[in-house]
């Protein structure tokens, strides 16, 4: 029977968080903080990038957060979903790590460097070697270049496409590599000793901003844009600066600027496909 409440307003009800790193310190953090106010939170653990989405189109969870707002709009295009992004979280910056002498000209020696294979991420560690004059591209108008893109005879180095955690593999092999931060420890690397990176002050860094998603419907939910006020408690970007190694560059974009910036990311992908 319909109690009259609904999740997570202070009722039995909880808001259900889909995520994909759960037992990571800073949700655990993150949930002590909801609960003293007053907002009870589950967070349903999913094992890839694949699921939340679904789910949360679905209705088996009422948000979720572990996308950036690039990922997001290509899930969007291509599924024909309309999930919209509520709050800003973090940017990640991607950066590219070599062993012994750690700079550029090491890394254009070495001639090869290994890059995430999936396709945003991959699109994504491509500009970071082309902002480090390593790789040249044929055009500079691509949301997500591939290697077919890549001008080879004007470039300083081959990308080697490899699964993404098999970049620290490859780096501790002796192939400088393109790291996603969640495999530094597994590298052995700090974001500190990277040789080039995004930059998250530039325009071109705010499709990789991490958001809170809901639904459509659901996108003025008070107690979901609650939950994005108490994930920016001090004490829970402490647990997130420790969680990520000290690579998590705080944001507070306003959700009317983060939708835009999403709607011009769905249109940028549409066009590429077209």
């Amino acid at each position: 029977m319909d109690d009259g409440t609904t999740p997570g307003d202070g009722g039995d009800t909880p808001i259900r968080i889909g995520a994909t790193e759960a037992d990571k310190s800073q949700w655990q953090v993150f949930k002590k903080k909801a609960e003293e106010a007053g907002v009870k939170v589950d967070i349903e653990s999913f094992t890839d990038y694949t699921q939340p989405n679904r789910a949360l189109g679905q209705g088996d969870i009422d948000t979720n957060q572990f996308q950036h707002i690039q990922f997001l709009a290509k899930y969007n295009v291509e599924s024909g979903d309309t999930l919209v992004p509520v709050g800003a979280t973090e940017i990640f910056p991607l950066g590219l790590y070599t062993k012994g002498d750690r700079s550029v000209s090491a890394v254009a020696a070495a001639g090869r460097v290994a890059i995430p294979n999936d396709q945003t991420n991959q699109g994504r560690a491509i500009n970071v070697l082309a902002s480090a004059g390593l790789v040249t591209l044929k055009s500079k108008d691509k949301l997500t270049p591939t290697p077919a893109d890549i001008d080879t005879g004007r470039s300083k180095v081959t990308v080697v496409p490899v699964d993404a955690a098999q970049t620290a593999t490859a780096f501790n092999d002796g192939t400088p590599a393109v790291i996603n931060n969640n495999f530094l420890s597994a590298a052995g690397v700090t974001a500190a000793d990277a040789v080039a990176k995004d930059d998250p002050k530039q325009e071109s860094a705010k499709p990789y901003i991490n958001v809170f998603v809901t639904t459509e419907a659901r996108k003025d939910d008070p107690t979901i844009a609650k939950l994005v006020e108490i994930w920016h408690d001090p004490e829970v970007q402490k647990a997130v600066s420790a969680d990520s190694q000290g690579t998590a560059v705080e944001v507070n974009t306003s959700p009317e600027e983060l939708r835009q910036i999403l709607r011009e990311t769905e249109d940028k992908f549409r066009a590429e496909s077209n």
